[in-house]
């Protein structure tokens, strides 16, 4: 597609809507870009550490922030920059972004699927911010590893024009962004990784093998490519960044807290042992069951995200849902 210089025009003002690893990390690459960013915290000691310190030491120690990243305690002035990027958790997003109808592109870099109603991001943006420019930011990548100037890449899905502008405005050295123009395949790919990784590290914590995890892996991302072909997602998408791509991060390495939970639930673990005041459980927990009740209202069977979910909410034991997966009927792939 030809760019114009109109449409590749950076945002030059952004508010990040959440200062915790993701959030902060995400703003430091929009300053490195060149951009003017307000960092908004719900925490009021996260703010006037920032403004102390240059360091957001409860969420991303060890980390310099610029002078370019503003903290605040008041959203209203996050909520002025010119395009906002939204970093709040999945089950806690509507209410959020509740009156952000202003005409400005919302851009979500969450990732998950709405417990309740079984709603991808990106819907329940349009329900309760009509009138916003919807996007999405997904891909493989940590904060840490962002936040450190490592070479990363992910993948902003808008409006093709919108799109072109927020890689302007986020793009620098280390930074990639690939414009998109597919919200739908974007939102389930960072969604579904979750509860995968979450099958991977069990397989992991139960000493399977590799074998039985690449096989796992490849299963898990045919189930993705069949709710996403039900949903109007592009396989090209799903083959990408925000697809395949995150699904591997998510699902091989021990810095996912999916893959980590997963492994620790394999090795003996209880949801309530590793339950702890002010430390949720990993995403893929309240995605497992939207993930399943969404699938099911498409007409798509996830025989491994059904497990993952029954084994969450302690209907089905570990051994069973591996007889289970094992013992369905042998099929061409």
């Amino acid at each position: 597609m030809k760019e114009n210089k109109e449409s590749s025009k950076a945002y030059e003002n952004v508010g990040v809507i959440g200062a915790g690893a993701w959030g902060t990390a995400l703003a430091l690459a929009a300053a490195q870009a060149g951009r003017a960013v307000t960092l908004w915290a719900r925490e009021a000691e996260v703010v006037e550490q920032i403004r102390a310190t240059r360091e957001n030491a409860r969420f991303l120690p060890g980390v310099r922030l610029p002078d370019a990243i503003v903290a605040t305690g008041e959203i209203g002035e996050a909520a002025k920059a010119d395009a906002l990027l939204v970093v709040v958790p999945a089950q806690h997003l509507r209410v959020s972004i509740a009156g952000f109808a202003n005409g400005k592109p919302l851009v979500l870099c969450a990732k998950g699927i709405e417990k309740s109603s079984g709603k991808l991001l990106t819907e329940v943006l349009m329900e309760e911010a009509p009138g916003c420019e919807p996007a999405i930011l997904s891909g493989p990548s940590f904060a840490r590893d962002v936040s450190l100037g490592l070479p990363t890449a992910v993948t902003i899905a808008a409006r093709m024009e919108i799109a072109l502008r927020l890689q302007a405005t986020l793009g620098h050295a280390t930074f990639r962004p690939y414009a998109s123009d597919d919200l739908t395949g974007v939102a389930l790919g960072g969604a579904a990784k979750n509860v995968y990784a979450i099958a991977c590290g069990i397989v992991d914590g139960l000493g399977l093998g590799e074998s039985a995890r690449a096989a796992l892996l490849a299963r898990s991302f045919a189930e993705l490519t069949r709710l996403g072909q039900a949903l109007g997602a592009k396989a090209e998408t799903l083959m990408g960044l925000s697809g395949l791509g995150d699904l591997v991060l998510t699902a091989t390495s021990t810095s996912s807290r999916n893959f980590s939970f997963g492994r620790a639930l394999g090795q003996g673990r209880t949801l309530a042992e590793m339950a702890r005041p002010g430390h949720p459980l990993a995403e893929g927990v309240e995605t497992a069951p939207a993930l399943v009740k969404r699938a099911h209202a498409e007409g798509v069977e996830l025989p491994i995200a059904e497990a993952v979910a029954s084994v969450l909410d302690g209907s089905l034991p570990l051994d069973a849902a591996l007889l289970r997966l094992m013992s369905r009927p042998l099929k061409p792939e």
